[in-house]
């Protein structure tokens, strides 16, 4: 059993994360200022702190809990809101960051595990992208959590704190907010349950990676006693078309729903897909989710919320 504190551990994939650690015996502490996360997300087994991780008294946290890792998710996870606030963008992914990992030094932290994007990579050379691609990123928030990647890989030159770095592919599943860089999929269920056209931007053949969080939060776990001082894509290895998702989306729900088009977004990018055959060689981590099924999970926990809040 570890200590484990979860910054943003009240959001989509902090929350998912809480709970498989919590199935795995783990103690847990969540840390959320709840700007987007949600107290009723947290677990009743494990602590919750409300607070801003830019703050001094994120300090007090881990005085308090004394964690033996940390698992840092807490970010402003928005392309399009990184490209119209960039200084609010830096201020959640790079000083916030820094204020982890002074506080991970200073309480003697065994390990921190962070989690950044496939935004990184930019317009991909090849696919599927591997973590020998090149990294340049195209969005602000793309480059915020490159930034905060090199703060924590200098961190742990100059102070030897162990980390695992995860690049996520595009995360979705239940509890997702609309406007995370996958909250396609939440939008469209959203208003494939309530009848209202769906709208796509650009001509909808747009390729993504799309990862259930469940292995998302499996492969955090993972990472916990494995992958030391490694980054790694955390992916399906597939790309699918937003198209297939609206497609996918329609037949599980027996919708006949066209969708509109939209211009194409600034910073998209036509196609990505992930390798991720280095996660299942260092944490012995596979998907386990098809497409269809993790779809099918996240309609039903919808479809649930809709009739308790009617």
């Amino acid at each position: 059993m570890m200590k484990v504190l979860i910054t943003g551990g009240a959001g989509f994939i902090g929350s998912h994360i809480t709970e498989e650690l919590l199935l795995q015996h783990h103690q847990v502490a969540v840390v959320d200022n709840l700007s987007s996360g949600k107290r009723s997300q947290v677990p009743l087994e494990a602590d919750f702190y409300e607070e801003d991780i830019r703050k001094r008294g994120l300090d007090n946290i881990f005085s308090d809990f004394q964690p033996d890792c940390v698992i840092h998710l807490a970010a402003q996870v928005s392309v399009s809101k990184s490209l119209q606030a960039p200084f609010k963008d830096g201020e959640e992914n790079i000083l916030a960051t820094i204020n982890v990992l002074q506080c991970c030094v200073k309480h003697h932290v065994k390990k921190l595990i962070f989690s950044s994007t496939a935004a990184l990579y930019g317009s991909p050379k090849y696919l599927p992208i591997d973590e020998q691609h090149g990294v340049k990123p195209i969005s602000f928030y793309g480059l915020s959590k490159k930034i905060a990647e090199s703060y924590i890989k200098m961190f742990s030159d100059i102070h030897g704190l162990t980390y695992t770095i995860l690049r996520y592919a595009n995360v979705y599943g239940m509890k997702q907010d609309a406007n995370g860089e996958a909250g396609v999929v939440s939008t469209f269920i959203e208003r494939l349950l309530t009848n209202q056209p769906l709208h796509i931007f650009g001509d909808g053949t747009q390729t993504r990676d799309f990862i259930f969080v469940k292995d998302v939060a499996k492969a955090n776990v993972a990472a916990l006693t494995k992958g030391e001082n490694e980054i790694m894509n955390i992916s399906t290895e597939k790309q699918t078309s937003i198209l297939d998702i609206v497609n996918e989306l329609k037949a599980i729900t027996y919708s006949d729903i066209s969708p509109v088009f939209d211009h194409e977004r600034q910073g998209d990018i036509k196609s990505s897909c992930l390798s991720n055959k280095k996660a299942a060689h260092v944490l012995k981590w596979k998907p386990v989710y098809s497409l269809t099924n993790g779809l099918k999970e996240t309609i039903g926990f919808y479809q649930k919320e809709m009739i308790a809040s009617s």
